[in-house]
């Protein structure tokens, strides 16, 4: 199988409409639009790639179907910005995964894959199992496993409801929105994404705007002596070069918990500043993760 990463041209952060075609063939089997970015928290513009995908189709080209990762926003567009259209109202997303162990409330290891109809299901997936004396169909990656997930994300099901839902994300993107607020009083900070529930998940990233003696890898450094732990991130292709730092609000993260951390950065700026570094840290060095799409099981065997 063969990844083809769309880099992101000029001064976008996300994967742009316009650039999926020309990355598509015959042999493409899906495009997955990304709902909150891991470097950055940003939507990526699920339904411009949908209408990209049927111009693509109606000028005769292959008809592709669109996979949502949806594994950070799932479960917060649908509560926090319900207006945007990134889910099977558009005809052309067939599939979509969500993580209820993220922002759903649920335990870790609950997580939700969702096909429109059973026929976007593959049948290569699908196998039959005579258990416990009928057949019953199944497409896990394993079989035998702890149900308490699951039962836990119901409960929070039926406890909160959409209404009880809307309230608890609203409340985190509100925390978000105090960060980025913030941010913006000092330091040598751009905010990339700022918290707006309509743009990104319940988060904040910025990157360094001009040249301050020091890097987003130290910040986040020098953070971690503080108890933080805020990554800074390199950028994909085509913009490796770039760095940018990104912090999650999870939930229980409170506005006093803001107000620590906000001092912090500003005492770990402040340090940074009056104290310069003969050599800053580099990605290796930091431990970063990267976000390309390069495969990790080389195409041929090694000797």
């Amino acid at each position: 199988m063969e990844i083809r990463q769309i880099p992101l041209r000029g001064d976008r952060l996300t994967m742009h409409p316009d650039d999926v075609a020309a990355h598509c063939d015959e042999n493409t089997i899906m495009v997955v639009a990304t709902l909150g970015q891991t470097f950055t928290g940003l939507f990526e513009d699920v339904a411009g790639i949908a209408r990209a995908l049927d111009d693509l189709h109606a000028g005769g080209g292959p008809d592709i179907p669109l996979h949502v990762d949806a594994a950070s926003g799932g479960f917060l567009a649908p509560f926090t910005a319900p207006d945007l259209v990134w889910d099977f109202r558009l005809p052309r997303v067939k599939s979509i995964n969500a993580s209820g162990h993220k922002t759903g409330l649920a335990p870790l290891g609950a997580g939700w894959a969702v096909w429109r109809e059973n026929d976007d299901l593959p049948q290569e997936l699908i196998f039959n199992v005579d258990y416990l004396g009928g057949s019953m169909a199944t497409f896990n990656l394993n079989f035998s496993r702890p149900g308490g997930q699951v039962i836990t994300q119901y409960y929070d099901f039926i406890r909160l409801g959409r209404t009880g839902y809307t309230r608890v994300q609203e409340a985190i993107y509100r925390v978000a929105r105090r960060l980025a607020d913030g941010l913006s009083t000092f330091g040598p900070f751009e905010l990339v994404h700022d918290g707006d529930p309509a743009r990104g998940i319940a988060a904040v990233s910025w990157r360094l705007v001009g040249s301050p003696g020091y890097n987003l890898y130290d910040l986040s450094d020098r953070l971690r002596t503080r108890g933080w732990l805020i990554a800074a991130y390199p950028l994909p292709a085509d913009r490796e070069g770039e760095t940018v730092m990104r912090a999650v609000i999870r939930h229980g993260f409170t506005h006093d918990m803001v107000d620590l951390l906000l001092a912090d950065i500003r005492r770990s700026v402040d340090q940074l500043g009056r104290h310069p570094l003969s050599v800053s840290l580099t990605r290796a060095e930091a431990g970063g993760f990267t976000h390309d799409a390069t495969p990790v099981v080389p195409d041929q065997p090694q000797d």
